[in-house]
């Protein structure tokens, strides 16, 4: 008797080509669904971002200096919908990298520094909604344009000089040449990082992420203290009131921002710590996971400012109408009711 039973048959990522990665696609309906909801981020991080920019830069009365930070952090967003999402998409569903080990090295550098470059923006914003609040009056010559554009060029030289330099040099996989060798094969981008390396990429996400939620917790009081105040006092403080709310609707939208960036980042950020330190044993699937989680961080801000911004909605139905193209659109009031 012959037995019928036959061996499954393995897929390459490129059948023709001597030490190609094994291909370990998902079946049809899965990839039809997987690119649809990636597809659906990518484009929401990209076309959600340009609309913040847009809005920012264009209407005069959204110049200020918390909004330039804004806008910039919208700028790391928007390029991790063009630069990352797309051929991140494609690894994932295809198991294979396609793009040539030099873009892979490429992608992972611009992987690193625009998420980093969120943590500093977000940082500094948090700075910004804290002296807004705990000292309202001499907010205005403490935070000027000058020193947000600081800020900003802080958010994008550190994190690109830092990724640049990591991934760039080789130091990444330092005492790791044997792993290294093992895993390399023609349409893989496994960027491997040494358990000190690891270290330091999470300190650089826990550190200022600390700091934000610190900082944060600090103006939720402050802001509670002074509503009870208002509260209290007579209704000729009425005007100062509608201020206290204006300062207090924007704490209320950074906390949401910063809540959905950890939520977003950390099992990122805590798989890739484990990982180093248990030999890299993470399925496949549970890294691409948690990748996606993080990547969807760049579609979900445009989303919160919708939600919680009135000027950002209006600004959104004078772009997309086209108004925006019309003699002196940029000095439209945001504001009015």
């Amino acid at each position: 008797m012959t037995s019928n039973f036959s061996q499954p048959v393995v897929q390459l990522c490129y059948e023709d080509v001597n030490g190609s990665c094994i291909k370990t696609p998902y079946s049809p309906g899965s990839r039809v669904i997987l690119y649809t909801a990636f597809s659906f981020g990518s484009l929401l991080a990209v076309f959600g971002n340009l609309l913040v920019m847009t809005s920012v830069l264009h209407f005069k009365q959204l110049h200020s200096p918390t909004n330039f930070l804004i806008a910039s952090l919208a700028c790391a967003d928007f390029l991790v919908g063009v630069t990352v999402m797309p051929f991140g998409m494609v690894r994932t569903v295809e198991s294979c990298w396609y793009f040539g080990a030099k873009f892979g090295t490429l992608h992972s550098c611009c992987d690193v520094a625009f998420c980093y470059s969120s943590v500093l923006h977000l940082c500094f914003i948090c700075f910004d909604r804290y002296i807004a609040v705990t000292d309202p009056l001499v907010y205005p010559t403490k935070f000027t344009v000058s020193v947000s554009g600081i800020c900003i060029s802080v958010s994008w030289i550190l994190p690109l000089t830092y990724s640049v330099a990591v991934f760039y040099t080789g130091v990444n996989d330092d005492g790791l040449e044997e792993l290294v060798s093992a895993l390399n094969c023609v349409g893989g981008c496994q960027i491997v990082l040494s358990q000190g390396w690891v270290l330091i990429d999470f300190l650089l996400f826990f550190i200022p992420t600390l700091v934000m939620i610190i900082l944060y917790s600090k103006i939720f009081l402050i802001a509670k203290q002074q509503a009870i105040k208002i509260e209290t006092t007579s209704s000729k403080v009425e005007s100062s009131s509608e201020s206290y709310k204006i300062r207090r609707k924007a704490a209320k939208t950074l906390g949401v921002t910063v809540l959905a960036f950890v939520i977003s980042w950390l099992p990122y950020t805590v798989d890739i710590l484990i990982d180093a330190f248990m030999g890299f044993l993470t399925p496949a699937y549970i890294y691409e996971i948690c990748c996606w989680s993080a990547y969807y961080n760049s579609a979900m801000n445009p989303l919160i400012y919708a939600l919680f911004y009135p000027w950002f909605r209006k600004a959104i139905k004078l772009i997309l109408s086209g108004d925006v193209l019309k003699a002196s659109s940029s000095t439209i009031s945001l504001f009015s009711e």
